[in-house]
């Protein structure tokens, strides 16, 4: 395997343009907390950030260093959406229980730019809005159906023709789609990093390369055993794992699915025809299923991800299919040269829901952001800590994310036959051929 693109590797881009990691040595002594966090991506970070504001104590253990998961492997862009629609929320979960939890989805960017501004976090942020896009007019009724639904809750949106996509994104490829002005785009694992140093900052201890290999009751405590049989013995616990849950907590890595996220990045752009691609600093995403996500970094490097095969990649030919798409979508550019290319693990729940599960007292499992982890995991952080110190029975909004039972995916173990996406990804392709062949035809 080349190195370049193991898993043991941090991602690359990222690593290479964030500011430099604060320290966060291993455990290495047995210490008491009032709560354990057990994860140090978004929402473990957002939880032990807002634990400590309130007074509460909190150690943080991560088993590589702090963002080294999919909180510093994402595309950037900061979607305070979920896969679901409001109306489709009032179905699932009845109106009151819906409107509690699309209040505080929909004010997660919200949540996430403040914090970067409260805690001045440099992470490139951008808050130009977030473009849902589609190639097939089909679609379309769909993207307006789910516009016009968060303009009746005062979302600041933007129905765009054919003529209107091609001038915000530079291609005319895509057939029209919707701009959620809430939306924006940060440097990710800059992101991460501010969490951390923000929540090192009021006292909370982080520990990396410090993996949890067992998790018990012992007496009215939990203790975690960490390297060398150092333990951190806690009141409570928050698991917040999300793709690369392990076997700690019996049964919760069987409740998700952990697909990857493929990144391509080029080489720095110039010229009027990268100028073209959005100009307005949006983030674009597609409708489809399988989605493809892209935006430009601060840089002026044109970023496109998507889901890939289940196996972990070995090589560049392993981003053909992101390449391929970047190309098609944008003919003007010519041939482009490659900078960056890496993978990360994302955490998908059968029902596209976030999954918060507390199977007994003092434990609580918190994961499955279905790859819109920037704003909903630090939402979910938040919601968890005010959860943690009492807000409920404080005089505060109930909690707003469902509490569930852990239900296993069923034949889980064969889950990489089933994101074998590789299928899709070029049905997909074939669609945008179709596509620009249409357009090259008149």
């Amino acid at each position: 395997m080349n190195p370049r693109y193991s898993e043991a590797m941090p991602p690359s881009l990222w690593a290479a343009t964030a500011p430099p990691a604060t320290a966060t040595p291993a455990l290495a002594e047995s210490i008491s907390t009032d709560v354990l966090v057990i994860g140090a991506g978004y929402t473990g970070l957002s939880t032990a950030l807002h634990l400590a504001q309130a007074g509460t104590r909190v150690v943080v253990l991560e088993a590589r260093e702090p963002g080294w998961g999919a909180s510093g492997r994402n595309g950037g862009q900061v979607n305070p959406t979920l896969k679901h629609d409001p109306d489709e929320l009032r179905a699932l979960l009845g109106p009151e229980r819906a409107e509690a939890l699309i209040e505080v989805v929909s004010g997660s960017a919200d949540l996430v730019f403040e914090l970067i501004r409260k805690h001045g976090i440099a992470c490139d942020p951008v808050r130009a809005g977030w473009l849902q896009l589609s190639y097939d007019e089909k679609l379309l009724a769909g993207l307006q159906a789910r516009s016009r639904q968060w303009a009746a809750r005062g979302v600041p949106v933007e129905w765009l023709d054919r003529a209107a996509v091609a001038r915000r994104v530079g291609t005319e490829a895509f057939a029209g789609g919707w701009l959620d002005g809430r939306a924006g785009g940060v440097q990710p694992l800059a992101y991460a990093r501010g969490l951390l140093q923000a929540a090192q900052l009021l006292g909370v201890q982080v520990h990396g390369h410090s993996p949890v290999s067992a998790l018990q009751r012992v007496g009215g405590h939990w203790v975690a055993t960490g390297p060398g049989g150092s333990t951190v013995r806690a009141d409570r616990v928050v698991i917040a794992t999300n793709g690369y849950t392990d076997g700690l907590w019996p049964g919760l890595r069987q409740t998700v699915l952990a697909a990857n996220s493929f990144m391509v990045a080029t080489r720095p752009l110039q010229g009027d025809a990268a100028a073209a691609i959005l100009p307005g600093g949006e983030t674009a995403s597609t409708s489809q299923r399988l989605l493809l996500y892209f935006r430009k970094d601060a840089q002026g490097r044109l970023l496109m991800g998507g889901r890939g095969h289940f196996s972990d990649p070995v090589g560049a030919p392993d981003f053909a299919h992101l390449e391929r798409s970047l190309a098609l979508l944008f003919p003007g550019l010519g041939p482009l040269q490659y900078e960056y290319r890496w993978a990360g693990r994302i955490a998908i729940t059968r029902d596209f829901m976030p999954h918060v599960h507390e199977p007994v007292p003092g434990v609580t499992l918190a994961l499955g952001c279905n790859g819109r982890g920037i704003a909903l995991c630090t939402s979910l952080g938040q919601q968890i800590a005010r959860r943690l110190t009492a807000g409920d029975l404080a005089g505060g909004a109930p909690f707003p994310y469902p509490v569930t039972r852990m239900r296993r995916i069923p034949l889980h173990g064969l889950q990489r036959f089933y994101i074998a996406a590789g299928v899709a990804w070029y049905s997909l392709l074939d669609q945008l051929e179709a596509s620009k062949s249409r357009l090259a035809g008149g």
